[in-house]
């Protein structure tokens, strides 16, 4: 990635943080913009994280995005990822009522359900080359979202992206409100 390339993301990111923050009231609509951030990190997160050798398939096999349980993004994710790619692989989302090892999943939003908490969710995929990211207060994911100051900001576990077999960009680790290398549990 060019270093252009990144310095236009990163302004995408922080453009997108700022619109975000500059409605302080937590109304429907807030909800609703937090949620369409949020959705955009899934897939910008991407080209900052170096899979394993053979992880994302062949040069045109789709780079998958899940989001697993109750689904918080609604349609705007689907308008989001069209026409979009990560290098040759064209961006695919899945929807998933449990999380599971084998279910094919490169970035996996884990929100959480009845059938399947959060937690158990993220150990469902704990070892594979799998990004999992939540909003969980205290999950013990690679990247969580957090909201600071009514903006959209994310922590990042490396000990669980390295229990993932995922390496973690340093531009990304830079951008992150906080970076622990300590199991959350």
């Amino acid at each position: 990635m060019s270093e252009g390339d990144l310095r236009r993301r990163l302004l995408f990111l922080s453009v997108a943080a700022f619109v975000l923050a500059a409605s302080p009231s937590a109304s429907a609509a807030d909800r609703s913009l937090e949620y369409a951030v949020k959705a955009t990190f899934l897939y910008k997160f991407a080209p900052f994280v170096d899979w394993p050798p053979g992880a994302l398939g062949d040069g045109e096999a789709p780079f998958v995005i899940c989001i697993v349980g109750a689904d918080p993004f609604g349609d705007s994710t689907e308008r989001m990822l069209e026409g979009q790619r990560i290098g040759t692989h064209p961006l695919a989302l899945r929807r998933l009522a449990v999380a599971d090892a084998h279910a094919g999943c490169h970035v996996m939003f884990v929100a959480g359900s009845p059938a399947q908490p959060v937690t158990q969710a993220l150990d469902a995929v704990r070892g594979t080359p799998t990004l999992t990211v939540t909003d969980a207060p205290a999950a013990p994911g690679i990247i969580r979202f957090v909201m600071i100051n009514d903006r959209v900001n994310f922590e990042i576990d490396a000990n669980a992206a390295a229990a993932n077999h995922l390496t973690i960009s340093s531009k990304l680790l830079a951008l992150a409100h906080t970076v622990s290398d300590g199991d959350r549990r």
